[in-house]
């Protein structure tokens, strides 16, 4: 590993860090930053979303696409986890959690609002950032791709009904144009550009050349995910300091609702025969959450000011740094997990 994924860890804690003091410093400037959006996408996050991932997609070879075929068991096992598993989950947590053993310590009037917001938050599986959490743990990206596919799929269809059902809202509105400009920003433009770069290498100096240049994007990666981490640290800067108890306990079923989930993920694959290759990325596409879609939900069904927002916006703060904890898990058993 280079120096940005030996010391990972230790980047985003800074990063942490110095994005909440600019927000708490700057934030005038974040608030520019954070109202240049179409449709609650925002745009400079996309970008260094495109930086993220555009990289990773450049290994990827449609030609060997088919094969994901030999991985249908990993597929199943994420979208059970996903469909059937973490959305009800999370409203069993933040019933237990926020309904009751918090309840003392958190506004009465926000209470339902809170649980809606983790519900929306468990109800939308990620999208761009697990080719990130896929690179690091030497995930198959063929299936990495395919299964994020099949999931923006389902996720049409889909989302909106599970929420209604578990918030028990007869007719629910989801931002369409969010969901849709969001599959199209975060998997159909990185994919077509990332092809077309493969392409252009392959071309012009074949295998070495296509190796060479992804030597020198990989750190390229790691940079805008801290930076992105930055900017998304520096928007929330003044609710962290604000609410720092409420933010705590919200953030307590939603980790309990990551390491469930993709550790059952993980178990089920393993018991399946299914190579690590696949489990990982399986277990954390199981486990992480499409927040881009969560918070503008959120914020459409509740307002901007609400409970909801402010739960879904924790899914944000946590996100990183608790998938990151997870990819370590994952590489550290895969001894363990490809025992007999």
């Amino acid at each position: 590993m280079n120096i940005f994924e030996r010391y990972l860890t230790a980047w985003v804690a800074i990063c942490i860090v110095v994005g909440v003091a600019l927000g708490h410093a700057f934030p005038a400037v974040f608030q520019a930053v954070g109202a240049m959006e179409v449709a609650r996408v925002n745009l400079p996050v996309a970008v260094l979303i495109w930086l993220m991932i555009i990289p990773m997609l450049v290994k990827i070879d449609f030609g060997a696409l088919h094969k994901v075929r030999e991985h249908w068991r990993g597929v199943g096992v994420t979208l059970f986890i996903n469909w059937a598993v973490k959305p009800f989950s999370m409203a069993l947590l933040g019933w237990l959690f926020i309904g009751n053993l918090f309840a003392p310590y958190l506004p009465a009037e926000q209470i339902n609002s809170y649980i809606a917001g983790l519900i929306i938050l468990a109800a939308a599986p990620c999208t761009a950032m697990v080719f990130v959490w896929s690179n690091l743990c030497d995930g198959e990206p063929h299936f990495t791709l395919s299964q994020v596919a099949v999931n923006d799929v389902i996720m049409i269809f889909a989302f909106a009904p599970i929420v209604a059902l578990l918030l028990g809202i007869s007719a629910i509105t989801v931002p369409w144009e969010t969901l849709l400009l969001s599959v199209a920003m975060y998997i159909v433009v990185p994919v077509i550009a990332g092809q077309v770069i493969r392409r252009f290498l392959l071309g012009t100096g074949g295998e070495p050349a296509l190796q060479a240049a992804l030597t020198r994007l990989g750190p390229v990666s790691i940079v805008a995910l801290l930076a992105t981490l930055v900017l998304l640290f520096g928007f929330q800067g003044e609710q962290i300091i604000r609410q720092p108890l409420i933010i705590a306990l919200l953030a307590i079923p939603i980790l309990i609702q990551v390491y469930f989930n993709s550790g059952l993920a993980y178990l089920l694959n393993r018991a399946f025969g299914v190579a690590h290759c696949v489990a990982a990325p399986s277990a954390l596409i199981g486990a992480s959450n499409f927040f881009e879609l969560a918070v503008a939900t959120a914020i459409v069904l509740f307002g901007f000011e609400s409970g909801a927002a402010l739960a879904t916006v924790v899914g944000v703060l946590v996100e990183v740094p608790v998938m990151l904890s997870v990819v370590k898990i994952v590489n550290a058993s895969k001894g363990w997990y490809e025992r007999a």
